[in-house]
């Protein structure tokens, strides 16, 4: 048991100790930093734009990229600080557009404009318009004709000159079914690029797309965006589709059997070609690819090709990379008589009879009714 002197001490040192706890300590006073002016984080943030220009590769420029977040973010501090300045208000869309944060320029463009009413077709407006275009073809990728049409039109209000937008303004128009006005359009975008074959090409398209209806248009010219992109499969499938919804739409069947043929799909290309042949302005180009696409489903597009490629050569005088090509053909089928065939009439007009009678035999063995190949197999064998 605590004596009364040890309680008396005990309780004098836990007070002591209450009051070191209950007494706050001496600090340094806090020192607070100076607050950045707007004129201070606008030139941050073309610093910042600066740096990120000389860092990143060219092109590349992205919002998610450090040094252009931070230049957003000190250009967004900027406006902030000093909302009315119209060269902050520009310096922050500038941005936003040059990393293509597209949705973010538009309405830091628009900020601008209401400070600063700006002509149609200056660098600002040429700047905004861009953007629009950008918004645009965003939202007709993602299906959105209506809404891509809108910022087409945007677009042109603001830069008249604007080729692309003119452009995709008739295409989203063409896929409405809004023929009149795609043709206007059309023929304002080849004003500005004359003589543009793509532009020729969906101008005569506009003008007969009432014949075909909107369905197989729009088809058509979402599969012609896919063979720009370089999809050739979806590309294909969106020409297939346009010729069944309008089996009079010939463009359609050719272009599904051109690429076709370039895929090495031989019965698509037969049936492409069919189609094609089977109209009214049906042209001799028509018949031979559909010759093409018949041989080809036979013996492979590809030794047709071979086989057609050299007898062109041959046509030409060319006749060493002639019997290159006709061999080449007999090897990736052997069961081509044509192509032994003509292996051996450019090796008997090079009189290697021996050469000949070889090409022949296989061409006769192969096709016994070849009266030609027969006839100039015993020359060959004879030696003359």
């Amino acid at each position: 048991m605590l004596t009364r002197s040890a309680l008396i001490l005990t309780a004098a040192l836990l007070g002591s100790l209450a009051t070191a706890q209950t007494t706050p300590p001496t600090t340094a006073p806090q020192v607070t930093a100076p607050q950045q002016t707007a004129e201070q984080a606008a030139a941050q943030a073309r610093d910042l734009a600066e740096q990120a220009r000389r860092t990143y590769p060219r092109g590349s420029a992205s919002i998610d990229q450090v040094l252009w977040k931070q230049a957003a973010d000190a250009a967004e501090q900027a406006v902030q600080l000093a909302p009315g300045n119209a060269d902050f208000l520009k310096l922050r869309a500038q941005i936003y557009t040059e990393v293509g944060f597209w949705r973010q320029a538009e309405l830091a463009w628009a900020a601008y404009f209401r400070a600063v009413p700006t002509a149609a077709g200056s660098a600002e407006a040429r700047a905004a318009a861009a953007v629009q275009y950008n918004l645009g073809y965003a939202a007709y990728t993602r299906n959105q004709p209506d809404q891509a049409a809108r910022f087409f039109a945007s677009c042109l209000e603001l830069d008249a000159q604007n080729v692309d937008c003119a452009t995709w303004a008739a295409r989203t128009a063409l896929e409405a079914g809004n023929y009149p006005q795609a043709q206007t359009l059309y023929a304002r975008a080849l004003q500005l690029r004359p003589g543009d074959k793509t532009l020729t090409y969906f101008q005569n398209l506009a003008q007969n797309a009432g014949r075909y209806g909107p369905a197989a248009t729009r088809a058509f010219s979402r599969a012609y965006v896919e063979l720009d992109a370089g999809r050739k499969a979806a590309a294909l499938a969106g020409f297939q589709e346009a010729a069944r919804t309008a089996p009079n739409f010939a463009e359609a069947w050719r272009e599904a059997g051109r690429l076709a043929l370039d895929l090495g799909n031989a019965q698509a290309a037969l049936t492409a070609y069919q189609g094609a042949a089977a109209l009214p302005g049906a042209t001799a180009s028509d018949r031979y690819n559909l010759a093409l696409a018949q041989e080809g489903q036979q013996y492979g597009l590809k030794t047709v090709q071979t086989f057609r490629n050299a007898y062109a050569k041959y046509t030409a005088g060319d006749r060493a990379v002639a019997e290159a090509g006709f061999l080449d053909a007999t090897r990736q089928n052997p069961q081509y008589a044509k192509a032994w065939a003509w292996l051996g009439r450019v090796r008997y007009e090079a009189r290697n009879y021996a050469g000949a009678a070889e090409a022949y035999g296989q061409a006769v063995q192969l096709d016994p009714g070849d009266k030609s190949s027969a006839y100039f197999l015993r020359l060959a064998q004879q030696g003359k």
